[in-house]
């Protein structure tokens, strides 16, 4: 009875929460605050020669040379710079305090069954199988060598199971960016460096559950498999590690700041196995004449437009994303006007009503919300293409787009 006593005062607390922190997209990128997990007191899981501790401070301070280096204008702050043991809530602190933009915790994973290997990178959401909890539960555990963590965090429990109940009524108003960012992560580090795909997940990580803006932790490989031990210590597999990171922090970066067209030059893929992955030299950022692309341009790609021709651009709220495709016909969705669902980046996402503006949908997202979707918010389309609200009103006003 007291174990749900607790869930309670925390639901209580997350409630106090103030909305306008979690009910906003983010459209401009300008700090980003990397967190090398554990640390001090706190190894992390064990390998058969290091712990976690050191990897993951060797690939945060290596993230974040790059940025700094490539892109001046990011403003970079690490939770931790050296072997020292952060709280987890101070960590979250740091992002919040200093207004981040991103958030992005870096781990190594383990498992008995020695064979397991590849990476992974989870947003906050709910566990949905065990091997996702447990992951969670090892991760939040690190709240335990707190001299003060049941008042920290209201009573929560990493070991039980009842404490995260707590997630079922929380779900960050970020998921989707988070998401965003997580798959560009994994599609690098399989891609770029490797690394087996181990998938975008969701888990009730306490680190993210307290951070208000886009934040994922990925988990770069397993340092129970010999093997991936060997890559994750090496300067070279950090080194890659990192450069994948990064990578996908300038793709996010470009994706929801959609009117800068500076981009950083990269050579092509290397579809060398793990431990043989691409060498990268990040290059500064070109003459701001001077356009490079990620990648190489689709044929798909439309022609540059002009105002003679300006493209549909409509507004939707989106209210709901599901691993899988559920019917538009679903209970869930009764009373909503106008819903439809999009594949993107691995998910199904739904929307409901549109609109030529966002005034002209807020009557649906205050609908929306009212039926028990919190954290729906609005997005914008052109034709049928995802795009930024900030892209958006400026082809609205006249721009020009690729």
């Amino acid at each position: 009875m007291l174990r749900y006593l607790f869930v309670f005062i925390f639901l209580i607390f997350a409630s106090c929460i103030p909305f306008y922190l979690c009910s906003q997209e983010k459209t401009l990128l300008k700090t980003v605050v990397i967190d090398a997990g554990h640390g001090g007191k706190d190894p992390g899981t064990l390998g058969k020669q290091t712990q976690e501790k050191y990897i993951n401070l060797g690939i945060a301070l290596k993230v974040g040379a790059l940025i700094r280096t490539n892109c001046p204008e990011i403003k970079v702050i690490f939770t931790r710079e050296k072997d020292e043991f952060i709280e987890l809530h101070e960590r979250a602190d740091i992002a919040n305090r200093n207004n981040a933009d991103l958030f992005i915790s870096i781990h190594c994973n383990s498992n008995p069954v020695h064979s397991f290997r590849g990476a992974e990178t989870y947003v906050m959401g709910l566990h949905r199988t065990r091997a996702n909890l447990e992951i969670a539960k090892k991760e939040n555990a690190s709240i335990l060598m707190e001299p003060d963590y049941s008042v920290n965090y209201n009573g929560f429990d990493p070991n039980s199971d009842e404490s995260y109940i707590t997630f079922t009524m929380f779900q960050n108003a970020f998921l989707d960016q988070s998401t965003n960012f997580a798959a560009a992560v994994q599609d690098q580090l399989k891609d770029r460096v490797g690394l087996d795909d181990r998938g975008v997940r969701q888990a009730g990580f306490l680190v993210l559950y307290k951070t208000t803006m886009p934040s994922v932790l990925v988990e770069a490989g397993f340092l129970s498999n010999p093997e991936e031990e060997k890559f994750l210590i090496s300067d070279n597999g950090q080194e890659f590690i990192a450069s994948a990171i990064y990578r996908a922090f300038v793709i996010f970066k470009k994706k929801i700041e959609s009117g800068k067209k500076e981009t950083i030059a990269y050579s092509p893929r290397s579809d060398s196995p793990a431990g043989k992955p691409e060498k990268i030299v990040e290059k500064p950022l070109p003459a701001k004449k001077e356009i490079v692309s990620l990648k190489t341009r689709p044929k798909t790609d439309p022609p540059r437009k002009t105002n003679n021709n300006p493209p549909v651009i409509s507004y939707r709220v989106q209210f709901m994303i599901n691993p899988r495709a559920l019917s538009l016909h679903s209970a869930k969705f009764s009373g909503l006007p106008d819903v439809r669902m999009y594949h993107h980046q691995g998910m199904f996402k739904y929307t409901t009503g549109e609109g030529k503006s966002v005034e002209d949908v807020m009557t649906v997202l205050e609908m929306a919300r009212n039926k028990g979707f919190k954290d729906a918010f609005i997005i914008a389309f052109k034709g049928e293409e995802r795009i930024t609200i900030a892209e958006a009103k400026r082809l609205q006003a006249g721009g020009t787009t690729e």
